[in-house]
């Protein structure tokens, strides 16, 4: 096979700055400038509800911050997303999972039962189960 007209193919192909929207002077990814990349962030969704669902507490949380200010004022709101940030600093030790039942008291979820409510992940409860084994044999008390 003579290379030249091997190379030549090559070439009249795909140039290679094309291949890679996010290349550099030399054809390779500049990580320094543009950060890791990642297969995950570059999908787009698979379902036309998928983007919804994912913005779905968002939406929610701007319409009710939005009747707030239409009805009370500008201190509700305010208010309302100063409890929310105050709920959200709250935390558990590392390993134990947060049920942030105050989170959803405010946001008025409390009450209603969800998707994962109901099939929530078994296999986490064992995980969690061996840390508290630890604690109770680790733990001193005052």
């Amino acid at each position: 096979m003579n290379t030249r007209g091997f190379r030549s193919q090559l070439k009249d192909s795909i140039p290679v700055a094309e291949l890679s929207s996010q290349a550099g002077a030399y054809g390779v990814q500049d990580t320094l400038r543009k950060g890791f990349t990642s297969v995950k962030n570059e999908l787009l969704p698979s379902h036309p509800l998928e983007l919804s669902e994912k913005n779905f507490q968002l939406s929610q949380d701007q319409m009710n911050f939005s009747t707030l200010r239409n009805i009370q004022g500008i201190h509700a709101p305010l208010k309302l997303q100063m409890e929310f940030r105050a709920t959200k600093q709250i935390q558990r030790l590392p390993f134990l999972q947060s049920s942030n039942i105050a989170l959803d008291t405010l946001r008025g979820n409390d009450e209603s039962i969800g998707f994962e409510d109901i099939l929530n992940d078994p296999h986490k409860v064992k995980l969690w189960e061996s840390h508290m084994s630890w604690l109770n044999t680790n733990w001193v008390c005052c």
